[in-house]
């Protein structure tokens, strides 16, 4: 699976971004797929993950409630809905999958993901 991100950009404190991403080469519908993000000189970070299914989501605590991950299998995409953006959200945005079965919830985990996209940048402004 080859995945590609999408849908970062420059935005003022309080405005929203979308980003995408989008899976190529074979469909991820059997595959739990994760947000992270890193910012400059910081660790990549857990953000936002949704279960194979779509109908468990998880979100760290600095993005929950501002933040709604969802998928749409017939686009063969997941997308990161991003409101209420602050500054500390500026960073790179990775989408990572990774193959699961139908029941478990996504890994919080970076490594336990074996595909990654190459990241989009989020600026925020103050």
């Amino acid at each position: 699976v080859q995945l590609q991100a999408s849908g970062g950009g420059l935005v003022q404190a309080g405005g929203s971004l979308r980003l995408s991403c989008v899976a190529s080469r074979r469909p991820f519908a059997d595959h739990a797929v994760a947000w992270f993000r890193q910012a400059p000189g910081k660790e990549r970070e857990f953000a936002a993950a949704i279960s194979r299914s779509g109908s468990m989501t998880d979100y760290a605590d600095s993005v929950k409630g501002r933040f709604t991950i969802s998928r749409d299998k017939a686009k063969n995409t997941v997308s990161l809905q991003m409101n209420s953006l602050k500054p500390e959200d500026t960073a790179v945005y990775y989408c990572a999958s990774q193959r699961t079965i139908l029941t478990v919830r996504a890994s919080l985990v970076k490594e336990d993901y074996g595909n990654w996209g190459q990241g989009t940048l989020v600026t925020v402004s103050s």
